[in-house]
């Protein structure tokens, strides 16, 4: 048998989705006599018949029904095939915030896991700003809190839940609430909290902080990050001397790069959670996104990372997170793990 061309299958394709020559033929940019040649000259390659055409109708024949679903998957398959060779052979972008961060554990997991193919963090300061990056095709993957829920992500993003990180407060040593091993989420009724406002690169943060300041009853601090980038990206010594001049605690997450003389205290009763999210594009394919999926697999298994606290808090628009979307949220991974699976456990 002669190779079958992917025009050939396609032509096909496009008469058994409209099923009438003429249509197929405006939909092809082609002849209805060119049309009508090549599904002919598919019909003797394969040695049966395709359609029954009458005046008045075209039907798909038995093996005709047969072959489409395979020719749908092939030129699929033939489709993607320059993007699935292309990112064998580049690295994969992902952004990870800032160093000793969640994302950062994962990204460093997921190297070990599969050290020959690369992947390349970059460091935002926010998912915000790492969001544009996405959207804008500069960046493949990066993690981070959705900012307004579901709702708000872009239809050809895919997310997946990772961790559920617990919250608390960079104190200056001398500060009361330093003394206690633990600081009661309804300690700040009154106190002034530091949640980075006025930062454009982590509007998800600040979102997320300001929520809770108001809830117990403290005040956010002022936007005293007007239009700064990657406030994330303060050095320890900076971080010390900010808490230092304003007496401000920070809002901070638990595993956070440690700073000279400031401690940090989790806030319990009820647990503040961060959602950290993996999010990229859905047509992504990459075997790198394999690694990072298989590194959250065993962290969240080990750590324990979607495992929420009994009385914990979420920011209201990340409550659906703990009513059953999170299984839905994790199985997202699951669409990309088929083609690339194979690949890493062969090491």
């Amino acid at each position: 048998m002669q190779d079958l061309s992917a025009r050939l299958l396609r032509h096909f394709v496009a008469v058994a989705e409209e099923l009438h020559f003429g249509r197929a033929a405006s939909r092809m940019f082609v002849a209805q006599q060119a049309l009508s040649r090549d599904i002919a000259r598919l019909e003797q390659q394969l040695g049966v018949r395709l359609f029954e055409r009458s005046t008045r109708r075209v039907t798909l024949t038995p093996e005709g029904n047969r072959l489409l679903p395979q020719a749908i998957e092939f030129i699929a398959l033939h489709d993607r095939l320059p993007e699935l060779v292309r990112a064998v052979n580049r690295p994969l972008l992902v952004d990870v915030v800032r160093d000793q961060s969640t994302p950062m554990l994962i990204l460093s997991l997921a190297r070990s896991l599969d050290p020959d193919t690369a992947l390349e963090g970059r460091y935002h300061g926010g998912f915000g700003a790492a969001l544009r990056e996405l959207v804008g095709h500069r960046l493949d993957v990066a993690f981070g809190r959705i900012n307004g829920g579901p709702a708000a992500m872009p239809d050809d993003l895919t997310r997946r839940l990772v961790r559920l990180e617990p919250l608390g407060l960079l104190l200056l040593a001398e500060h009361p609430l330093a003394r206690h091993a633990a600081v009661a989420t309804t300690a700040i009724q009154g106190l002034t909290i530091d949640t980075s406002a006025g930062n454009p690169e982590a509007p998800e943060w600040v979102d997320l902080g300001s929520h809770l300041v108001r809830e117990f009853g403290g005040y956010a601090a002022p936007d005293h990050h007007p239009g700064a980038a990657a406030v994330a990206a303060a050095g320890p010594h900076e971080t010390a001397h900010h808490l230092r001049t304003t007496g401000w605690p920070i809002l901070t997450m638990m595993q956070t790069p440690p700073v000279p003389g400031v401690t940090i205290r989790p806030l319990v009763d009820p647990v503040p959670l961060y959602p950290w999210t993996m999010t990229h594009r859905s047509e992504l394919r990459h075997p790198g996104l394999h690694a990072l999926n298989q590194a959250i697999d065993q962290l969240s298994e080990a750590e324990r990372w979607l495992d929420a606290p009994d009385n914990s808090w979420l920011c209201p628009a990340d409550r659906h997170l703990l009513t059953g979307a999170a299984a839905s949220i994790r199985s997202s991974a699951e669409g990309e793990r088929g083609w690339a699976s194979s690949r890493i456990r062969s090491k």
